[in-house]
């Protein structure tokens, strides 16, 4: 089981971005997906989650505005809109994976990616 991050990078503030999980080893339709993030001298916070198997979404208060969340099964990818950035959202982004909704959602997911770096400069 392996995911990948990719699409990170320097962005400005109010730009968008797009990043990608892409899960090998298991079908993102069989398991939950979720995007956490972790800010330098911060703890990992989440993101937003998803189950296509069950339809269940979650996202931070703070982030549903902003975040959005989707798959591409056919690409076995899981995608992570991210939308008028600011300097706050500067942090490693990491998807995990796990066939658990809920477990996912606490950040206790069994496979995590090695994180991909989002700096939005001002």
């Amino acid at each position: 089981v392996q995911l990948v991050e990719s699409g990170g990078g320097l962005v400005q503030t109010g730009g968008s971005l797009t990043l990608s999980c892409a899960a090998s080893g298991f079908t993102v339709d069989d398991y939950a997906i979720g995007w956490f993030r972790q800010a330098p001298g911060k703890e990992r916070e989440g993101v937003s989650c998803i189950s296509t198997r069950t339809n269940s979404y979650s996202w931070a208060d703070s982030m549903k505005d902003r975040f959005n969340i989707s798959t591409d099964n056919a690409k076995n990818t899981v995608f992570l809109r991210i939308n008028d950035l600011v300097p706050d959202d500067t942090a490693v982004y990491y998807c995990t994976a796990d066939p658990d909704f809920l477990t996912v959602v606490a950040g206790k997911g069994a496979y995590w990616g090695q994180g991909i770096q989002v700096t939005v400069s001002s």
